[in-house]
């Protein structure tokens, strides 16, 4: 019996060490598995460790090293300071660079030419392929087209012809097409100015100082969009062939809108030689008819040789100078006051007045008014009035607005000169500019009288711009018909009026080319619809004064708190 129990826990222990045994290397083999898990944790964490280390001083190397590639302001600033911004007097942008492109072509990538000409033929109809053929068999680098658009530029991408290059440049682009087509002019491919104001400020406007300081100009988008509408629809309801307006302030000359047509978009870079599309304000020169006759008064005023009231008796139907008939158009009573010669527009009492004046004193006149010179703009599309030879019957003509020629910015200046008190101003597009000082051409007190007359041309019965007498506006003005300077064919209708005629901020000048009468035209003529009895300014460039002067005045009251006039008068008293 205990030689079997021995046995037993002989075997019992033999067991118990076995177990033992296993259990050991089970734990030794799961602990070698987890140093072994631990290590490659470890080993990946190093890993990443050492990955975000490596970016981490990359971004630190490009964020403060100094090359031109990784600095995005001067890759902005590279495009954008070249030529600066043009903007109107509210900060709308007029003219501006943007980033465009030429389509080149390299012949030497070209794998298959006729399929590649076919291609374009298809795609770009305008194209001239038989000369691109010509320069591809020339196998030169050379530019298939100048200047494309976003479209375009897809276009041609869309073509899959590794021949096509696109080369970026700095375009400018003109915001409202042909609306300021006279003034701003354009710039050549090279972003130098060749008319109008880019070409006058060409300097100023590529100034690096400066680049960012856009050029302000004088002018108004809205009103500019509003007169060249109606004077569009002037063209069509008389059939004229071209018009022009200008709008200034007559206390500093500033040219608020200046219109003239035909125009053209200036962003089609074509060469324009037809004479119809010059800027008729500036370059236009023409015998602008009657309204000298306002002149012609007020000198003979401001020389007290007559008083506004002062009468001319027995004035005749008619006066013979040399071989010359003068007369009036209409029939008017003998005896005139001076008023009534200008409210009425009697070209015999006009001569009579200019005779009472003289030519000396007439001369000296016209030499002051700066009339016959060439006109002072920042522009250099400028005309050149004719010289005046003072022959036999000169100062007869002249007296009434023929024999002399000028330009309508200098006869609107002029104008300005009778409405602010005697001062010629110089016109003007550049805003905030240095004011000189002005010279006196008639007295405050003439001028007074003037703007009496001016508004009695428009609200009297026998005036003869009845058409422009808007409520609340206080229209004065003259009226202008006569025939274009050598060419008698051609009909000049001008309307020049100043308003407020009680105390003046603007002048504003119309003018139609050879209008017709509109037979189908209504008018409301001092309250009784009528048709046109004649073909005068009075019946279409008053007209469409009045029209312009109801659209327009409301946005000049508005943003009338702009033009000082406390600042004008320091600037000159």
């Amino acid at each position: 019996m205990k030689q079997k129990l021995k046995k037993n826990n002989h075997n019992n222990q033999k067991s118990f060490y076995f177990e033992d045994y296993l259990e050991t290397n089970k734990k030794k083999k799961i602990l070698k598995q987890s140093n072994n898990f631990q290590d490659r944790i470890y080993l990946l964490f190093f890993f990443f460790f050492s990955l975000i280390l490596i970016f981490s001083i990359k971004i630190t190397h490009i964020a403060l090293n100094k090359k031109e590639i990784f600095r995005l302001k001067n890759q902005v600033t590279e495009f954008s300071l070249i030529r600066r911004d043009i903007v109107d007097r509210n900060d709308i942008i007029i003219s501006r660079n943007i980033n465009t492109f030429h389509a080149a072509i390299d012949p030497k990538q070209i794998k298959d030419k006729k399929n590649f000409l076919i291609k374009l033929r298809l795609n770009f109809p305008d194209l001239h392929i038989n000369e691109i053929e010509k320069k591809l068999n020339k196998k030169k680098y050379f530019r298939i087209k100048k200047r494309i658009d976003q479209n375009e530029k897809d276009k041609f991408w869309a073509l899959g012809e590794k021949a096509i290059k696109f080369e970026p440049f700095q375009a400018r682009m003109y915001t409202h097409g042909n609306l300021f087509s006279h003034i701003i002019g354009q710039v050549d491919f090279d972003n130098y100015g060749i008319s109008g104001v880019e070409k006058y400020f060409d300097k100023e406007l590529k100034d690096k100082s400066k680049l960012n300081q856009p050029l302000k100009l004088t002018l108004d988008s809205n009103i500019q969009y509003i007169i060249n509408q109606q004077l569009n629809e002037a063209l069509e309801t008389f059939n004229a062939t071209g018009g022009a307006a200008l709008l200034m302030d007559v206390r500093n000359g500033d040219i608020i809108s200046l219109v003239s047509l035909p125009n053209f978009n200036i962003n089609q870079r074509t060469s324009i030689k037809d004479k119809k599309y010059i800027n008729k304000i500036t370059k236009g020169v023409y015998e602008l008819g009657s309204i000298f006759k306002t002149f012609t008064v007020a000198l003979a005023i401001d020389q007290k040789i007559v008083e506004t009231n002062t009468i001319i008796n027995d004035i005749p139907k008619k006066i013979r100078c040399s071989i010359h008939e003068i007369t009036d158009m209409k029939e008017h009573p003998k005896d005139l006051t001076v008023e009534e010669i200008l409210v009425r527009s009697s070209n015999v009492g006009s001569v009579i007045l200019a005779k009472k004046i003289g030519e000396k004193n007439y001369k000296e006149f016209i030499n002051k008014t700066k009339l016959t010179k060439n006109p002072e703009i920042e522009l250099e599309e400028v005309g050149i009035p004719h010289l005046i030879k003072w022959n036999r019957c000169k100062l007869e003509t002249i007296s009434f607005g023929h024999g002399i020629t000028t330009t309508p910015l200098q006869a609107t200046a002029l104008y300005a000169a009778m409405s602010n008190g005697g001062r010629l101003i110089t016109p003007s597009l550049i805003k905030n500019r240095e004011l000189v000082q002005s010279q006196k051409i008639i007295s405050s007190d003439t001028s007074k009288q003037m703007r009496s007359i001016l508004r009695k041309v428009v609200s009297s019965k026998n005036g003869t711009a009845s058409l422009a007498d808007k409520d609340g506006y206080y229209v004065g003005g003259k009226t202008g018909t006569a025939e274009s300077y050598g060419n008698k064919k051609n009909r000049i209708n001008t309307f020049i009026s100043i308003f407020p005629s009680n105390e003046p901020k603007y002048t504003l000048f119309v003018m139609l080319e050879n209008p017709r009468i509109n037979k189908d035209l209504i008018y409301d003529y001092r309250g009784v619809s009528t048709k046109a009895p004649y073909n005068t300014s009075g019946w279409n460039s008053v007209y469409i004064a009045g029209k312009i002067i109801k659209k327009i005045g409301p946005i000049l009251a508005i943003n009338n708190e702009e033009f000082t006039s406390l600042y004008v008068a320091e600037k000159f008293n």
